[in-house]
């Protein structure tokens, strides 16, 4: 390994720590905003626990859980003490569920992370695909017809998109299931996950592709009159060569910042989508947790959303910045 190699490895590691360094006061004050609004609700969460059998309980139990919980303490103290617990994987009882939080997170986490990966591959793919095609026939019949269907699609709600699938593919077709993670009674294997993946996974990548493809196709035209690409043409290169070997990867680089940009409405994209197909992941939590203001729910959700989107952020600068080591790693 060269020295230039491992100075630019250093880099990226001191900005890799840089970043977790910022992640963490982020999280901070992302988490204790949210106690701030659920101390400022209207919302008492030992009547919601209670609901209607409130009226028949008495009032040294319902005093006793106000203690137990720290309800009446100030709302420094309930953060202190919820981080604490956080630190040590404890993110208190879910009241919508009757769960553990992390209990209901991680029974569900997976199945939502195997839905959102797999649809952001597929967009991913479909974008890199569609938008080279488009460019290599600019101002074609093909262009025009990728590009079209990719503004129509930009301006659709997911949810609608979900529908008219569930509408056509599962209802009047009967191509695919329409909801769920297996068939009523079946067991949980490869094949039946599949089945009930597919549509979700289409609907989740269509609604997202259109980003992508119109994003390659503006960056390889930017790429066609560059020098480099300019000059392979001018050698005699054939097209499909200048295209992959010389405009494409310099137009994917800004693409890799893009990714970043565009995880907030993926996982968003992915939670209506389990809504619409009733998949068994965090979307369901997190309605139900907004239905019975069950705050440790919401709470822990929103604070793993925020480091999802910091990670995803993360990864993107550093995919940048190892792809080309023309850009600077002090900031």
């Amino acid at each position: 390994m060269t020295a230039p190699t491992r100075r630019r490895g250093r880099a990226l590691g001191l900005l890799v720590l840089r970043r977790l360094a910022f992640a963490v006061p982020v999280l901070l004050l992302v988490s204790f905003a949210l106690f701030v609004l659920a101390k400022a609700s209207p919302f008492d969460p030992v009547e919601r626990y209670f609901g209607a059998r409130i009226i028949g309980a008495s009032p040294e139990r319902v005093a006793q859980i106000r203690a137990n919980w720290g309800v009446d303490e100030p709302v420094v103290g309930q953060y202190l003490a919820w981080l604490r617990h956080a630190v040590a994987g404890d993110f208190g009882d879910s009241l919508s569920l009757r769960q553990p939080v992390a209990q209901v997170i991680g029974e569900r986490l997976g199945w939502s992370v195997l839905l959102a990966a797999t649809g952001f591959a597929l967009a991913l793919l479909l974008g890199l695909v569609l938008g080279t095609a488009a460019a290599w026939r600019q101002g074609g019949r093909l262009d025009r017809t990728i590009t079209t269907v990719a503004y129509a699609l930009e301006a659709a709600p997911v949810f609608w998109l979900g529908l008219a699938a569930l509408y056509v593919f599962a209802l009047e077709l009967r191509w695919l299931p329409g909801g769920g993670l297996t068939d009523p009674g079946a067991a949980v294997d490869v094949g039946q996950v599949a089945r009930h993946l597919a549509l979700p996974v289409a609907v989740l990548a269509i609604s997202h592709a259109p980003w992508y493809v119109l994003f390659v196709r503006q960056g390889l035209l930017e790429s066609f009159t560059s020098d480099h690409v300019v000059g392979a043409r001018s050698r005699g290169l054939p097209d499909h060569l200048v295209v992959s070997g010389h405009a494409l990867r310099t137009s994917l680089l800004p693409f890799l910042s893009l990714l970043g940009a565009r995880l907030p409405e993926l996982i968003t994209g992915a939670l209506l989508v389990e809504t619409v197909f009733s998949w068994p992941g965090i979307a369901r939590a997190t309605v139900d947790a907004a239905l019975n203001v069950d705050f440790a729910l919401l709470g822990a959700l929103t604070v793993l959303a925020t480091a999802v989107v910091l990670l995803g952020n993360l990864l993107a600068d550093v995919l940048y910045a190892a792809a080309d080591p023309r850009v600077g790693l002090d900031g």
